[in-house]
């Protein structure tokens, strides 16, 4: 299964995704800001960063930016909770996979990651961000 690099503020949400994951399988690694994140790509392998948009220190935008200059193999999918937010990750397009809006549910981020890994096969192809 999957490596993945949860970059999420909210103790609540991260802590629930994480386990959701790790129960099908995967390994995760949280981190609460994108700084922190940024720290963690650059000392371990990740299959998937899974990052908010809006945290302290570095939003999951620069993020994003940042992860896909250095790690242009590594899929990125990013949440949030702000309509206004998912609009600008739209420009990221190129960059990432999707966005997924808080609230959802578990079935809902772990289908997305799934998806994103391809190990989805209903689902096959990159997924239109604000679809």
């Amino acid at each position: 299964m999957a490596h993945i690099l949860i970059a999420e503020d909210e103790e609540a949400v991260s802590s629930f995704v994480s386990r959701a994951l790790q129960l099908r399988g995967h390994t995760t690694t949280v981190a609460a800001d994108g700084g922190a994140a940024a720290d963690a790509l650059s000392k371990d392998h990740y299959d998937l960063l899974l990052t908010d948009i809006v945290m302290p220190v570095m939003d999951g935008i620069s993020l994003a930016l940042k992860a896909s200059a250095a790690y242009p193999d590594m899929p990125i999918l990013m949440m949030t909770g702000f309509a206004h937010e998912k609009q600008r990750a739209h420009n990221l397009e190129a960059l990432i996979h999707d966005v997924i809006s808080k609230p959802f549910s578990l079935d809902e981020i772990c289908e997305a990651v799934d998806h994103v890994l391809g190990q989805d096969p209903q689902r096959p192809g990159k997924s239109a961000i604000g679809a």
